[in-house]
C-alpha cells in the first residue's frame, strides 16, 4: 500500500480533528482495498450511472475510510432499534471538496451516533469530480482546485458539482418510497450535510421542486456566504466553528438570510474546531453538536414519535 502526505489544504477538507488552524505534521493517506458496503443499496437501480471499479478507497489513518472516484452511487440505511425508533429519517452526506468522500468519519459514524439516537439514517455515497488514483498526482489536482475554488476566505461562493445534487434528490425520493419498509414518516425526512455534503444538502434545497427536498437540514461547516433563500425553504440547524479557516463567519450571512426570510434557523457557532470537525473534537463544544442537532429536531417537530394518522 503505498502512503503519503496531503496537502494542508486538502486535508482540512477530509474530515475529523484535522484543520488548517491546527498545528503538526498533516495525517497520512493510503491506498486500500474498497471497504465492505453489504447494504449499500444503487440509487438507480438498473440505470444506475458508473461502476463501483471505478473507486479509489484510502483510509484517512486515525479516523478512517475515505473514497475517490465515485461514479456509482448509494445510500446505505443505518436503522434504530425499533424500540427507540421515533420515526424520523435524515440522509447523511459527507464533505470532500467534491473530489472525495469523507465516508466513515462524516458518514457511517454520524449514521450510526443518529441510530443510536432512535434516527433511521442513510448514508450518501454521491458521484465525486474524478482525481489520478495516483494519491500524490491527485493531492496536487485537489490543492490546486480548492485553492482556485476558494481564493479568498472572506468570498465563499456555493459550490457544487451537479450530480451530487442530483443524487441527493433521488435519495430523497428513495428514502420516502420506502418509509414503509423502513419504518419511517415520509413527511419527516431530513439531511444533514458536512462541508461539501453541506453544501450539497444546500443545493439541493435551492433545486428541489415543491415536495421534494429535505423537510429540515443540517448544514455543518459550509460557507457562510449570503444566499437567497426560497420561499418554501425547510428548517435550518447551521454549526460552525469561529475558528474555521477556509469559512470564516463574517457575521453568518446564510444564517442571517434564513432569519430574514422569516424562516426557522438555528446557529451554534464553536470557540474552537477548525473546518472539519466532523461528530466533535474531544475537549471542545463541537463534541455536542450530533445531540444538539437531535434536540432541534425535535424542538422542531421533526424527532419525537410519529403522528397518529
Amino acid at each position: 500500500m503505498r502512503r503519503t502526505r496531503m496537502a494542508v489544504v486538502v486535508v482540512s477538507l477530509l474530515s475529523a480533528h484535522t484543520t488548517v488552524a491546527q498545528p503538526g505534521p498533516a495525517p497520512q493517506i493510503e491506498l486500500v482495498p474498497p471497504a465492505p458496503e453489504p447494504n449499500a443499496i444503487p440509487l438507480y437501480g438498473d440505470a444506475k450511472p458508473g461502476s463501483a471499479s471505478t473507486e479509489t478507497w484510502m483510509n484517512y489513518v486515525g479516523h478512517g475510510y475515505v473514497v475517490r472516484n465515485v461514479t456509482r452511487p448509494t445510500l446505505t440505511p443505518f436503522l434504530p432499534d425499533p424500540a427507540k425508533a421515533n420515526g424520523a429519517a435524515v440522509i447523511v452526506a459527507p464533505g470532500g471538496a467534491f473530489m472525495l468522500l469523507a465516508l466513515e468519519p462524516e458518514g457511517w459514524k454520524v449514521a450510526r451516533a443518529l441510530a443510536d439516537r432512535g434516527i433511521a439514517a442513510f448514508v450518501l455515497k454521491y458521484r465525486v469530480m474524478p482525481t489520478p488514483v495516483d494519491i500524490a498526482e491527485a493531492t496536487a489536482l485537489m490543492d490546486k482546485r480548492v485553492r482556485e475554488g476558494l481564493p479568498d476566505p472572506r468570498k465563499q461562493p456555493l459550490l457544487q458539482y451537479p450530480p451530487s445534487t442530483h443524487d441527493a434528490l433521488a435519495a430523497l425520493a428513495m428514502v420516502r418510497a420506502g418509509a414503509k419498509q423502513w419504518g419511517i414518516d415520509p413527511e419527516r425526512v431530513g439531511m444533514i450535510g458536512f462541508s461539501a455534503g453541506a453544501m450539497t444538502s444546500l443545493n439541493t434545497v435551492m433545486a428541489a421542486k415543491p415536495g421534494t427536498g429535505p423537510d429540515f437540514f443540517g448544514y455543518i461547516y459550509g460557507p457562510q456566504a449570503d444566499v437567497p433563500v426560497p420561499a418554501d425553504a425547510p428548517p435550518m440547524f447551521a454549526a460552525i466553528a469561529l475558528d474555521d479557516p477556509l469559512f470564516p463567519s463574517m457575521g453568518f450571512p446564510i444564517v442571517e438570510a434564513w432569519h430574514k426570510a422569516k424562516r426557522p434557523v438555528e446557529l451554534h457557532a464553536y470557540g474552537r474546531g477548525g473546518h472539519g470537525f466532523g461528530l466533535g473534537i474531544a475537549g471542545t463544544t463541537t463534541a455536542l453538536m450530533l445531540d444538539q442537532f437531535v434536540a432541534w429536531m425535535a424542538m422542531q417537530e421533526f424527532g419525537g414519535p410519529q403522528p397518529s394518522k
